[in-house]
């Protein structure tokens, strides 16, 4: 059986430390961990993102509009198997603490290949579905301002 922990390192978008596995092609804190049960692999994908007050630049983002944010963001990412390859369980876990939403997906799989790929298209769902969330007509700090200006790009660069 292949190694879970040496797909991960061998995987272009992961690198290994301490504590399991960073996704290097995200601006957001994203590590992916596995632990073996029974001979099947649970993998934990972690990202920590900012909240909403803490990209918006210069103003106080009211405590309705931070709150309702995050509900949004909570429901949004309630059922992400529509990212993931022959996936059909996956809990999420959604937690603010401070100026820092972490969102907690655990999955099971047999097949490390395919759960590296799925464990990189869930951390990427995350930073989607932020982003989606992003309330017009505030100005944005980082990583806001980034991401949105590499949307824009890339819808530009579409031909649109």
């Amino acid at each position: 059986m292949t190694d879970p922990e040496d797909v991960l390192s061998n995987h272009a978008a992961f690198e290994r430390d301490e504590t399991g596995h960073e996704l290097t092609t995200m601006p957001f804190e994203t590590r992916v961990e596995t632990i073996d049960e029974d001979g099947e692999a649970t993998y934990r994908v972690v990202v920590h993102a900012p909240t909403l007050d803490a990209v918006v630049e210069g103003e106080t983002v009211a405590g309705v509009v931070e709150d309702g944010w995050l509900d949004t963001l909570a429901l949004r990412l309630e059922d992400p198997t529509q990212v993931t390859s022959g996936q059909t369980n996956v809990d999420v876990e959604v937690t603010k603490t401070g100026r820092e939403v972490r969102v907690e997906m655990t999955f099971s799989s047999a097949n490390p290949e395919r759960a590296a790929e799925n464990a990189k298209a869930l951390a990427e769902f995350v930073e989607g579905t932020w982003m989606q969330g992003l309330v017009p007509g505030y100005e944005y700090d980082e990583p806001a301002a980034s991401l949105m200006e590499r949307a824009t790009q890339n819808y530009d660069e579409g031909g649109a």
